[in-house]
């Protein structure tokens, strides 16, 4: 990739666990560059390394280049703007009041991109996963229309979970997928703990995790869905079934999945899919997106969520099925690939599109 100018970025939510984790991603990085940090007025005004220092969620140091960064209040949108040329936005809020934060970001020319669940069901802000619907960037045309806006816009993240096992249904729609029931396995960091913090969820499973069922069965239509009219319009099939349980593991979401086709193809076909789909040249780019396992006891969290710096998708155990045609289980890092990570790639390729010049 040739040298591009870096773009000035701020971190909006920088306290949290994904906001931590945008910090570390983006420290090298070599598109953009942190220059601002913001977080609650309770934040606001301090050092960053002050005010996390008994908080830092992440297996690597603070950086030393934040820990002197002073933290602006997050709802002084004015200040923050001047400051940068977009923005990440990972807060801890009532889902009302991200969608008027993220909002006010946009209409003051900012663009925003979001991490958090409040407009990723708004028909036209697009949520993407670089690798399956890119095209879905031509509807901030649509939406800076709606907004008056010539350069701000929101685009969003999908649901940490569905991107264990979204990548891997996506290459093989073309053979009608018409039923999917899955199970989701979910980590602790997905709720932004950690076994210090949540010492309840150790040797214990959960089975409720507060709306990850619908996330799970609404989010994948939309991804799959088509540009209309100035909306997204969610895709018809498949019909998504699911069931969403928390497990006393650190990182990385698993999901089991059952799958029926208008047109079964082999096991062989669908391996060599799988081993084939995906490669787009972008600095978080994982170098395979989807990598098939013939072990049996294949993958597993410990030795493959970090595939390809956590980017990558791990797939095994694709066998028959007596009542679906096929099952099998997926993995993801869902703080890298289903969190910040996949938040970075994305605003990687809205660059690459010219919509964060």
């Amino acid at each position: 990739m040739s040298q591009i100018k870096k773009l000035n970025v701020g971190i909006i939510g920088a306290t949290g666990m994904v906001g931590q984790r945008f910090a570390l991603l983006l420290l090298n990085h070599p598109w953009f560059e942190v220059t601002a940090l913001a977080a609650s007025p309770r934040s606001a005004g301090k050092p960053y390394g002050e005010v996390v220092k008994d908080r830092w969620l992440m297996k690597e140091p603070l950086p030393e280049k934040y820990k002197n960064m002073t933290i602006f209040d997050a709802s002084d949108v004015e200040t923050v703007v001047k400051n940068v040329d977009f923005v990440f936005c990972a807060v801890d809020m009532k889902k009302e009041e991200i969608k008027a934060l993220e909002e006010a970001y946009a209409k003051a020319e900012c663009p925003v991109v979001s991490n958090n669940s409040a407009h990723r069901l708004t028909p036209d802000v697009p949520m993407i996963i670089p690798e399956v619907n890119p095209e879905h960037a031509e509807i901030i045309k649509a939406q800076r229309a709606r907004l008056g806006t010539k350069k701000g816009f929101i685009a969003v993240k999908s649901n940490c979970s569905i991107q264990s096992y979204v990548p891997a249904l996506h290459p093989l729609m073309k053979f009608g997928l018409k039923d999917v029931l899955v199970c989701t396995y979910q980590a602790i960091s997905g709720a932004g703990k950690t076994f210090e913090t949540w010492s309840e969820m150790v040797d214990n499973v959960i089975p409720f995790i507060g709306g990850e069922e619908e996330k799970s069965e609404k989010e994948p239509l939309k991804v799959w869905g088509k540009i209309e009219g100035g909306k997204i319009i969610h895709a018809v099939a498949p019909d998504i079934t699911a069931q969403c349980i928390r497990i006393p593991v650190s990182d990385g979401h698993f999901a089991a999945v059952f799958v029926r086709f208008e047109n079964k193809p082999s096991e062989k076909e669908i391996i060599e899919i799988w081993n084939g789909f995906g490669g787009i040249d972008l600095p978080s780019a994982p170098e395979k997106f989807l990598t098939y396992y013939e072990e049996e006891n294949f993958p597993q969290s410990k030795l493959h969520r970090d595939l390809y710096n956590g980017m990558g998708v791990s797939i095994g155990r694709l066998r028959e099925d007596g009542q679906y045609d096929y099952k099998f289980v997926c993995l993801s890092h869902n703080t890298l690939r289903g969190a910040a990570g996949g938040a970075v790639l994305m605003a990687e390729l809205l660059r690459e599109k010219g919509y964060l010049e």
